[in-house]
């Protein structure tokens, strides 16, 4: 029988699953070389409660992820991002 590695994500979320963590969230940030490094462009939030199965804690945070890559390539995509300062954006 062969297991199929968890991803590094898959391992987060089941740590702050199991955390009870009280808010997921998700960023958008322009790529750099190295990882999660660049500019922000967007952040996100969702609040979780203990009602949460592992199921709908995931579903929650991919839904988020999605939304907040949404808002920051409409945001980009309207030239409504612009950079400030080294490694910051101001979005309006």
């Amino acid at each position: 029988m062969a297991f199929s590695p968890r991803s590094k994500e898959e391992v987060l979320l089941d740590r702050a699953f199991n955390a009870g963590v009280k808010l997921i969230g998700a960023t958008s940030h322009f790529v750099t070389p190295e990882l999660d490094a660049g500019p922000i462009i967007e952040q996100m939030v969702e609040r979780v409660s203990h009602r949460d199965t592992l199921h709908s804690f995931v579903v929650k945070s991919e839904n988020l992820e999605k939304q907040c890559l949404a808002e920051a390539i409409k945001s980009y995509c309207e030239l409504r991002v612009l950079p400030y300062e080294v490694m910051k954006t101001v979005v309006f």
